[in-house]
């Protein structure tokens, strides 16, 4: 595959998350480390979808650390259980977030996020990772980007 992305720009979320998982399946297919794969499925996902943050959190001990991310300066180190993304890795699903605010122990990276969905990433049946997403919307996220962004990391290889 070229480096380079062809989805149909203005169309529903729902087309463009099917015209990428073809791309990114390819893009990942010849390389073997994560790390680059990590960082192309943040640069997709932020181009495509123009999100405000994508990223992606590390398992390391009983934290998640930073990993390839797009977006402006994030929080480095995340406890289990802390934050949206620290709920994710401990309930090992996916959590919707209509309004940051109203979530109770969010962690606020920048004062510029609204909304937000983190998922799991997971390797025989435990979870090494979550992708945070961030909106500066509101109520930005809905089932059909959990459903997508599922097929996303389920096609990531540590």
């Amino acid at each position: 595959m070229s480096e380079s992305l062809h989805y149909s720009k203005g169309s529903a979320k729902a087309i463009i998350y099917q015209e990428l998982l073809p791309q990114l399946k390819a893009l990942m297919a010849d390389e073997s480390n994560y790390i680059a794969n990590l960082a192309n499925v943040t640069a997709v996902l932020k181009e495509a979808l123009g999100f405000f943050w994508v990223g992606f959190y590390l398992v390391e001990g009983h934290q998640l650390v930073l990993g390839p991310f797009q977006g402006s300066v994030a929080c480095t180190r995340i406890n289990k259980g802390k934050g949206v993304c620290g709920k994710a890795w401990e309930k090992a699903g996916t959590i919707i977030v209509p309004d940051v605010d109203q979530f109770p122990g969010h962690i606020a990276c920048s004062s510029k996020s609204r909304s937000e969905i983190v998922v799991p990433v997971l390797q025989d049946d435990k979870v090494v990772g979550v992708l945070d997403v961030d909106s500066d919307c509101l109520d930005a996220f809905d089932e059909v980007d959990a459903q997508y962004l599922e097929q996303v990391v389920r096609m990531i290889r540590f």
